[in-house]
């Protein structure tokens, strides 16, 4: 049996995070990182654009703040917005320790450039692999630390709960099949978010919702899972990101007709200037919407993965694309065959983040004893019902060490592992793996349910949501759930078992599926990424205030809770 103080589920950027972290609390704690794949292949390793920090003398943590809560539609709560901003400098300034090359100015400062919602210039960059430097920055030094050990390759199928607190997890051995128990005194769960619910994302293949569907399970409550945002940059056809980047150097969005649009609604005049608030550096939702407006009036491309409009960057020149945008270019070139120096790149809302996640407190504490989250995973919630670009690799920087230095504490306090009789909980689960998946001989296959289920979810949650779709899309998703009951699977063998995984990864995107449809069908008002054509207004009166997604054998239970405000009263969220 492996037994371990602090247990890490997920390796990317708030896992490693959280691991250096607890390291950094004690030298007497056991501190492992579990991860279903290598950590440098975890989602962080795609994030382009910048990372958010207060780094000006012309900025204040104030104007981070009230722009981080503006952009999130005032469902941010304030003090974790507070806390987060405070700590954003001083976690880019130790990144930097630690080796992320952020691109400088000539007089050697690191550079900011702006970006969406932002009043101020203040993301941090490294050219456009802002994310692939940081998590080799993060992965390499937590290799100086010994008692940090991995467990790469493995699974989390579920959480060990005893007396209302978590005593561990059980997990999958890719490389072997066998299914361990794995004690740990505290757990943290940072392991991204869920868009391959959805048939058009910028999400890798890997991010299923795993790490929300363990709590959810367990009884923890999933929070604000309605908020969905789509960026709205994304190439047609494979959904790869084309980074907000592109836009704050001063990339132009055009319509078929070669005409800026985004200045018929209320994004400013145009100008070359990257201005906050001006056209293409509104916010994503805003965006995401202004694409469909313009679709719906006929003044969209139409190509064989369906309607799009021109990122145009040629006016940048050659030189500032090599030197800030090498990587989008590298992009364009292999996955759409252009060249953005010469010809504008075609791009289109897809789903991008969860603003929703685990229920936690700003120490990524959750409801159940000596469990964390940080990172997409969880909800704080500092981005409400919007996030701002380049706010998430900063929360998984603020968040994960939090939660790890949290978890570490809890762990210290907590003298001896819990007394669960670790070895049969794995036999009941290896049991349960080979009755439910390995010998059973269901006839439902594991692709049609899925297309079915990101269907549904595109029809009834996509940008513009209304009453009828969503009961639609909630009754579909509860008949798929008692199809996926009689799945069958063709390999039946231990070892490396792809196919276990993704039968066992589409239980986990069902149950945050229900989560974000029944979420949103309950929200009567539109809010951020969350837009109703039947409740158009926001409405403060009923629902300033977070939802929460409790399981049931039925499917989600609904209630609310308030949200934290400090210092910024709500007003109309105008651009």
């Amino acid at each position: 049996m492996l037994a371990h103080d602090v247990l890490v589920i997920g390796g990317g950027g708030a896992g490693l995070r959280a691991a250096i972290a607890a390291a950094e609390e004690s030298d007497r704690l056991s501190i492992a990182v579990l991860s279903k794949v290598y950590p440098m292949r975890s989602h962080t390793v795609s994030a382009e654009g910048g990372t958010a920090a207060v780094m000006r003398e012309n900025d204040h943590l104030d104007f981070h703040a009230k722009d981080t809560i503006f952009g999130g539609d005032f469902l941010s709560d304030q003090d974790a917005v507070e806390a987060f901003v405070e700590e954003a400098p001083a976690e880019v300034i130790q990144l930097e320790h630690w080796g992320c090359p952020w691109s400088r100015d000539p007089d050697g400062r690191v550079s900011v450039r702006p970006f969406g919602g932002m009043t101020v210039n203040r993301t941090l960059y490294a050219a456009d692999k802002t994310g692939f430097h940081m998590l080799h920055a993060l992965f390499q030094t937590s290799l100086k630390y010994e008692r940090i050990v991995r467990h790469d390759e493995w699974f989390a199928t579920s959480l060990l709960v005893e007396d209302g607190k978590v005593c561990g997890v059980v997990a999958l051995n890719l490389h072997d099949g066998q299914v361990c128990p794995i004690a740990a005194k505290a757990v943290i769960i940072c392991t991204g978010g869920g868009g391959r619910i959805f048939p058009f994302t910028t999400n890798a293949a890997i991010k299923t919702g795993d790490g929300m569907a363990l709590a959810y399970r367990a009884g923890v409550a999933l929070k604000d899972m309605e908020f969905v945002q789509y960026h709205p940059t994304g190439l047609p056809g494979t959904g790869i990101l084309i980074t907000e980047a592109s836009r704050s150097e001063g990339g132009h969005l055009k319509n078929k007709d070669g005409y800026r649009y985004l200045q018929d609604y209320g994004l400013g005049p145009p100008t070359d200037e990257p201005v906050h608030r001006k056209m293409e550096l509104g916010p994503r939702d805003i965006l995401s919407r202004c694409h469909i407006q313009e679709y719906q009036k006929g003044r969209t491309f139409e190509g064989p993965y369906g309607h799009y409009v021109h990122l145009d960057l040629r006016h940048l020149g050659e030189k500032v694309i090599d030197k800030q945008l090498p990587f989008v270019r590298e992009l364009a070139r292999n996955y759409v065959g252009i060249d953005p120096v010469s010809e504008p790149i075609p791009v289109r809302p897809v789903v991008h983040y969860m603003m929703g996640g685990i229920s936690t407190d700003i120490h990524g504490r959750t409801s159940l004893g000596g469990l964390y989250a940080a990172g997409e995973v969880a909800c704080v919630s500092v981005n409400g019902a919007n996030r701002l670009g380049s706010n998430s690799l900063t929360e998984l920087l603020v968040f994960g060490a939090r939660a790890g230095r949290a978890a570490a504490r809890y762990a210290l306090e907590r003298p001896v592992f819990p007394s669960n009789p670790l070895a049969k909980i794995a036999s009941d689960e290896r049991r349960r793996l080979d009755q439910r998946f390995l010998r059973a001989a269901g006839r439902e296959r594991i692709a049609d349910i899925r297309e079915e289920m990101q269907k549904a979810m595109e029809n009834g949650v996509g940008i513009y949501r209304e009453r009828a779709t969503m009961e639609e899309t909630c009754k579909t998703l509860r008949g798929l759930c008692e199809r996926f009951a009689h799945i069958g699977l063709a390999d039946r063998d231990a070892v490396f078992n792809t196919e276990l995984i993704a039968a066992l990864e589409l239980d986990c995107m069902l149950d945050v599926a229900e989560a974000v449809a029944h979420s949103a069908l309950a929200r009567e008002e539109s809010r951020g990424a969350h837009t109703r054509t039947d409740f158009p207004k926001r409405d403060d009166v009923r629902f300033l205030q977070h939802s929460l997604a409790t399981h049931t054998p039925e499917g989600p239970r609904i209630t609310y809770a308030p949200v934290t405000i400090t210092r910024w009263p709500p007003e109309e969220r105008k651009y």
